[in-house]
């Protein structure tokens, strides 16, 4: 498999991934911490075929993006008043909630009850979300290597893997997303990032 690479803001960018993303194909493309690499998250055979792209172990499960909150409730269930409003004040941003899953979201997203979601701050990723709808998105990288801040280091990885990377400049890299599980009464971190707990729970007061 041939790799290309787009600037993404050439006028052929979003149209070449949505043929790609709805053929069942892997884009990858710049978020607000590093290049993901991502499926439509619907389409459970190329969400497997993101596992076998980056020699990733099964049983991790793929978060998803989405563009805009009214795309929340395609991908999650029983969505609590505090989601919604951590959503409202964090999003587009570095947290990733924790929710009940859209039980018509495919297994390989995820084998638990819950998915991951997050609204990335990124113009390049919530264009390609807007048109694409939500998709299942990892870093765009071999497992276990470094996570790739540069389409170069993208294609370095996963050349000849994947058919397409959008090329949006460096990402600012850095600290993963703050990873908060909102299916309980109260909000539990599972993973530190730059959105502190004080910061969660001064949203819901």
């Amino acid at each position: 498999m041939k790799t290309k690479v787009l600037p993404a803001n050439h006028s052929e960018a979003l149209p070449s991934a949505l043929k790609i993303l709805r053929a069942g194909g892997l884009v990858a493309f710049p978020t607000d911490t590093v290049y993901g690499l991502g499926a439509l998250a619907f389409d459970n055979a190329a969400i497997e075929s993101i596992y076998k792209a980056k020699d990733r172990p099964v049983e991790k499960a793929i978060p998803i993006l989405i563009g805009d909150l009214s795309d929340l409730d395609k991908v999650a269930d029983d969505i609590s008043n505090m989601a919604l409003r951590f959503a409202a004040r964090f999003w587009p941003g570095p947290l990733t909630c924790i929710l009940p899953k859209k039980q018509t979201l495919p297994p390989a997203v995820s084998a638990t009850a819950t998915v991951a979601v997050r609204i990335p701050d990124h113009p390049d990723a919530r264009a390609l979300l807007r048109i694409a709808g939500p998709m299942a998105v990892t870093s765009a990288n071999i497992s276990g290597q470094t996570n790739p801040s540069t389409a170069q280091e993208v294609y370095n990885q996963l050349h000849g893997r994947i058919p397409l990377i959008l090329d949006g400049g460096r990402t600012s890299g850095g600290v993963p997303s703050t990873l908060v599980d909102c299916t309980g009464n109260d909000p539990i971190v599972l993973r530190e990032g730059p959105i502190s707990l004080t910061k969660l729970l001064s949203a819901i007061e």
